[in-house]
């Protein structure tokens, strides 16, 4: 048996690992478009902001693949998948052939389509080689444009200032991290980040990249101009499911996979960033691009991929950080559409505390939680085991609340409850 796994992040060495522990001596071989794999993409912003040093990025040793007896094929992309044949073509013309076939390929940055983009100094935050790329730059910048006010805008915004420089963030939407909190919590953590010194302009976008062969600054589309040496594009990541539309493998947003993280063409799984499963909160297929689900899908397929029945629920979409003091944690549906949901929101502006849950049919399909968040483990595991709290939904936002008020919901649960896949640890900025 040989197996094949295209990607070496959260997913693939999440799977190379549940491999190994039921198969000690088949084949595993891994192909990486990144000559330096095995870091967390989690932490590259903290690398950035100079606040970690190198060697606390890595998340395995360089042992581990000769540890576990893969044979690595590192900075060498993956382009075509021969189904039939079973075998995967390679940019350096080699081949490779596979049994069974793990498709981890991530995601890749969203790049503004605007003029200058190509310029030197224009940079996405997703790599350890852009971190360091843009480090080399820092001695020659004093002022940095970042373009998109989502995490990984904000990551970056923190990570320069940090470094001393002048950062400006321009959000084209109406406020900033809108694709995970609504607007309430939005503008506590948009208030304590310019009280930081960053600012945030909101509403605007960048229709233009300036200068020459270097980036001198950025034309917006309100008729104003930032003078500026670096760039950072923040607007978030799309899947790189290039090489499976192509070998007629079914697409949609990402790879579509059932729940053992097959997809449609026999002997061929996919998982992490790439892959789309069952949204736990959404009752429908996505994509939650997160390190957790990443971990959790790449072991499971892994293990199904060494022959187990190993079933895979769903994710929910989960984002916790910590920015200048204060803590943000959301979960599934934080912004709803449609009627069919019900809120519960308590405020504290005194505090800055901030809590909403969002419920359907007394089911808690969501929640925002800023600067008190002792409680959300409670609450996660409600979320995951579809518990309802109708019976407790008065208290449920209430400093007192604690698991010993869901007892008796976990008495009623014949399956027992489920713990949730994320825990009370925040990336602190």
């Amino acid at each position: 048996m040989q197996y094949v796994i295209i990607g070496s992040s959260a997913a693939g060495i999440s799977a190379v690992e549940a491999i190994r522990a039921k198969n000690k001596d088949s084949k595993i071989i891994v192909i990486s478009d990144e000559k330096k794999p095995l870091y967390s993409r989690c932490l590259i912003s903290y690398l950035l902001a100079g606040t970690i040093d190198e060697k606390k990025i890595w998340y395995r040793k360089d042992s581990f693949f000769k540890n576990n007896k893969v044979n690595a094929l590192l900075g060498i992309k993956a382009i075509e998948i021969n189904a039939k044949k079973k075998e995967i073509l390679l940019d350096n013309k080699e081949k490779v052939k596979f049994d069974r076939l793990l498709i981890a390929t991530g995601a890749s940055p969203k790049l503004e389509n605007i003029p200058g983009i190509d310029k030197l100094g224009v940079f996405p935050l997703r790599t350890i080689e852009h971190t360091i790329e843009i480090q080399a730059m820092l001695d020659k910048v004093k002022s940095v444009a970042v373009l998109g006010g989502g995490l990984i805008g904000l990551r970056a915004a923190y990570a320069l200032k940090n470094r001393g420089k002048d950062v400006s963030v321009f959000v084209k939407s109406g406020s900033i991290l809108s694709q995970i909190v609504d607007k309430d919590a939005a503008s506590l953590m948009q208030k304590r980040i310019e009280e930081k010194g960053i600012k945030i302009f909101t509403g605007v976008a960048a229709k233009e990249i300036t200068g020459d062969k270097s980036v001198k600054g950025v034309a917006l589309d309100n008729g104003s101009k930032h003078g500026c040496e670096l760039v950072i594009i923040g607007k978030g990541v799309s899947p790189n499911i290039e090489i499976a539309r192509d070998s007629g493998i079914k697409t949609n947003w990402g790879i579509l996979t059932n729940d053992s993280l097959k997809t449609n063409v026999k002997d061929i799984f996919a998982a992490g960033d790439v892959s789309e499963t069952n949204d736990i909160a959404l009752e429908e297929s996505s994509i939650n691009a997160i390190w957790p689900a990443a971990c959790e899908q790449g072991r499971i397929a892994g293990l199904n991929m060494a022959g187990e029945k190993e079933t895979y629920e769903g994710s929910l979409a989960m984002n916790s950080i910590e920015f200048f003091g204060l803590p943000v944690i959301s979960v599934g549906i934080t912004r709803p559409k449609s009627d069919v949901y019900k809120e519960i929101v308590k405020k504290d502006a005194a505090r800055n505390i901030y809590k909403k849950v969002v419920l359907k049919d007394g089911i808690i399909a969501g929640v925002v939680f800023v600067n008190s968040i002792e409680n959300i483990g409670v609450i996660g595991a409600l979320i995951r085991n579809k518990a309802d709290i109708t019976g407790i939904k008065d208290i449920i936002l209430e400093d007192y609340f604690d698991y010993g008020k869901i007892i008796p919901l976990i008495k009623k649960s014949k399956k027992g409850f489920r713990e949730p896949e994320f825990k009370e640890t925040l990336l602190t900025l």
